[in-house]
């Protein structure tokens, strides 16, 4: 055999080897993470005709995703996966296709489908016994009277947003609604080249309604991240009080440029004089005021601060993944005031919005987001059972306090932005926080953004809103929220 045919032979057996071996790791080792990945519609297809896939519900046991036998009789697949409430959970649910899942369906499927070790004792009694096998229930924290509110209230107003609700005590998150949004039931059809089109022409929707815009949609914080700069000054400056007089001029120029800051229409702030107590300003929401105040702390204790309630957190899920709220350090003194007004290129999600005032309202301990109550088996026992957690101790409690009182001032003071919801809800004192964030185009309006907890004595709710191109807080973000603490009162039998 000549030199050259000897080479290619060896090539050949050595590619012929490779070959072997990557089959055998392939069907010996690798069939797990082969099954899970997404677009493997026979995965999909098994898991359909073994088990029954669970349901999700409410915590006040709403079903809002379930499995029923397809009525179909010349389906492939046995069971029908549906959506009761359609586009007003996609946010949560997401859906569950032949080709992939998203959502809920998507972080919980092992459970559902079941497929969890979790779960092999109950599947042994049902083969024992010759019961049906079913995925588990997934209970979430979700309420359904909050949650009809949010997006009830979104699309009544029309525009792309994000609304959350959370429990400031456990961080449960109580309403998670998002605008424009999909039915899920679209996409949870057994016919793929049907399923295809319908994709596609999502994809391709102007509106993005397959985009999570509660947790993955960031837009600026405006005036809202005032509560973060407040927050920094109070805990840098003990001395410093709620009533604390602080230099708040008509307008400020800014170091190191001829840049010249104003406040909203030139509004003064305070009496005039140029001082003002913080806790007025702060319900004013005086940009030369805490411009002024961003120089002052510095760029790092601002970017310390925001990681503290949560920001520049990229790992946070929900277990749904969350987009990272970002902080980044300004190069500048200048660009420092910007961003200590919630502009330069601070970005945050309505949830973000919301973990604001939770941690306030929770006497500065921000407990993990969590969307999960529970999951039970088939025969209702407790297959997993979710404690709350914390997160991130972001303030004092003394700190705690005195945000609690500027809060306050913003809806229940005259002067401040929100005062005319003092008694939107009543009986329940509102403590908020407004924000109107410029977003860099003419022709477009302003995001509107309001953070916001209640009763203010006793808080068992908080709630972060943020409208794309809705104008000013006050006007598009804060009714919204304003309806969501409402149902939720009303739910729990206060109101």
């Amino acid at each position: 055999m000549n030199r050259a045919l000897r080479r290619i032979s060896m090539a050949v057996l050595v590619m012929f080897v490779l070959l072997l071996v990557n089959v055998n790791y392939l069907q010996g080792f690798d069939t797990a993470s082969l099954a899970s990945k997404p677009g493997n519609s026979r995965a999909f297809y098994a898991a359909q005709n073994q088990y029954q896939r669970g349901s999700i519900v409410t915590s006040d046991n709403v079903t809002i995703a379930t499995s029923t036998l397809s009525s179909n009789s010349n389906d492939s697949i046995k069971y029908q996966r549906k959506y009761p409430h359609g586009p007003e959970y996609a946010s949560v649910t997401g859906y569950d296709t032949i080709f992939g899942s998203t959502g809920i369906e998507s972080a919980e499927n092992s459970l559902l489908s079941g497929n969890d070790s979790a779960l092999d004792v109950r599947k042994i009694i049902d083969l024992i016994t010759g019961k049906t096998t079913k995925g588990a229930t997934v209970q979430l924290t979700i309420n359904s009277k909050a949650q009809n509110a949010a997006y009830d209230a979104l699309k009544a107003l029309g525009k792309p947003g994000g609304v959350v609700a959370i429990d400031p005590r456990t961080a449960h998150i109580l309403a998670l609604a998002s605008y424009p949004s999909f039915d899920p039931n679209d996409l949870a059809i057994h016919d793929g080249v049907k399923l295809n089109k319908i994709d596609n022409q999502l994809l391709k929707d102007k509106t993005q309604p397959l985009v999570n815009r509660a947790l993955a949609g960031t837009y600026p914080p405006g005036s809202t991240f005032k509560i973060v700069t407040s927050s920094a000054l109070l805990t840098q400056s003990p001395g410093t009080t709620i009533n604390t007089s602080v230099d708040s001029p008509t307008t400020l120029t800014l170091p190191q440029t001829q840049h010249i800051l104003h406040n909203d229409q030139g509004e003064v702030c305070g009496n005039g004089s140029g001082q003002a107590p913080l806790i007025t300003a702060f319900a004013q929401s005086c940009d030369t005021t805490f411009g002024k105040i961003g120089i002052q702390v510095g760029a790092n204790a601002l970017n310390n601060m925001a990681e503290q309630f949560g920001m520049n957190d990229a790992n946070l899920t929900v277990p749904l993944p969350v987009a990272k709220s970002s902080y980044t350090i300004p190069p500048s003194q200048a660009l420092t005031a910007f961003s200590a007004i919630g502009q330069f290129s601070d970005t945050v999600t309505p949830l973000q919005e919301a973990m604001f005032a939770a941690a306030v309202a929770n006497g500065g301990t921000l407990m993990k987001p969590d969307l999960v109550q529970q999951v039970t088996a088939s025969d209702l026992s407790t297959v997993q059972g979710m404690s709350p957690s914390v997160l991130s101790h972001s303030i004092s409690s003394s700190v705690a306090d005195s945000m609690k009182q500027m809060m306050l001032a913003v809806v229940q003071q005259p002067e401040g932005t929100a005062y005319a919801f003092r008694q939107a809800v009543t009986g329940v004192e509102i403590a908020g926080k407004t924000g109107t964030a410029e977003t860099g185009t003419v022709t477009s309006l302003n995001d509107a953004a309001f953070t916001s907890f209640a009763p203010f004595a006793n808080p068992n709710i908080a709630v972060g809103v943020i409208i794309q191109g809705g104008g000013y807080g006050a006007s598009a973000a804060a009714p919204i929220a304003v309806q969501v603490i409402k149902a939720y009162q009303q739910a729990m039998g206060n109101k």
